[in-house]
């Protein structure tokens, strides 16, 4: 199983990003995205739930659209309105399961795979 990360770059601010996920091996029943800023703990941006729920934090509502193509096994990160803050190694996560709660979504420890991490860049 292998989740391979892209697109991302440098962009300035008010710039739109979107991040690929492809993944390999098996179908999954979730599909996450996380980011880790210079001195900061990763943390959950969104995710998206086999049959179409999908989750965000707060900080990223009305910007960033999470989707996936389940032909191609892909999820997506569609990023407008980017912002410096935004700026971080954004990892695509994949787990096997669905969760009753938003909560589930949010655990590290829920997602089973991780891809390698994409750097995104924001400039003022």
């Amino acid at each position: 199983v292998q989740l391979q990360a892209s697109g991302g770059g440098l962009v300035q601010a008010g710039g739109s990003l979107r991040l690929s996920c492809a993944a390999s091996g098996r179908a999954f029943g979730s599909m996450g995205w996380f980011r880790q800023a210079p001195g900061k703990e990763r943390a959950f941006v969104a995710a998206f739930r086999s049959g179409g729920t999908t989750y965000y934090t707060d900080s990223v509502k009305g910007r960033f659209t999470v989707s996936r193509d389940n032909a191609k096994n892909t999820a997506y990160l569609q990023m407008n309105s980017l912002k410096p803050e935004d700026t971080a190694v954004y990892y695509c996560a994949a787990s096997p399961k669905v969760y009753a709660s938003r909560r589930g979504y949010y655990t590290e420890a829920n997602y089973d795979y991780w891809g390698q991490g994409t750097q995104v860049t924001v400039s003022s």
